[in-house]
C-alpha cells in the first residue's frame, strides 16, 4: 500500500491546487458584465438558429469509427514494447487482433462507411 502513498499525494495536491485556483479566480475577477462581453465573438454576428440542429449521421459515423480504430491502434505501442518478454504467443496473439481490426476496416470500407458525399 506505500508504493500508492505518491500517486496518492499527487492527486490529493492537484485537487488541493485546482480548487484553490478555480476559487480564488472567482473572488479575483469582476462579475460585471458588459453589453460588449455577452456579444457575439466568434463569428461577428448574433446566432439566428437553435444551437440544438440536428446533425447529419455521418458525422457521428465518422467520429465514431476514427476513435475505434483509433484506441485500437494504441494496443499496438505497448505490444511493440514488449515483443521481446511476450515472444511467439504475443506475436500471433496481436497478429490474429490485427487480422480482426482489418477485416473490420474493409467491412467498413465495402459498406461505404468511410464515403463522403
Amino acid at each position: 500500500m506505500i508504493e500508492y502513498l505518491p500517486i496518492l499525494l499527487y492527486i490529493f495536491v492537484s485537487a488541493l491546487l485546482s480548487g484553490i485556483i478555480l476559487s480564488l479566480s472567482f473572488f479575483v475577477s469582476s462579475q460585471k458584465p458588459d453589453p460588449e462581453k455577452t456579444s457575439a465573438y466568434e463569428c461577428g454576428f448574433d446566432p439566428f438558429e437553435d444551437a440544438r440542429a440536428k446533425f447529419d449521421i455521418r458525422f457521428y459515423l465518422v467520429a465514431i469509427l476514427f476513435i475505434i480504430f483509433d484506441l485500437e491502434v494504441t494496443f499496438l505501442f505497448p505490444w511493440a514494447i514488449s515483443l521481446r518478454n511476450i515472444e511467439f504467443f504475443g506475436f500471433w496473439s496481436m497478429m490474429v487482433f490485427l487480422i480482426i481490426l482489418t477485416i473490420g476496416f474493409v467491412y467498413e470500407w465495402r459498406k461505404g462507411a468511410l464515403e463522403w458525399e
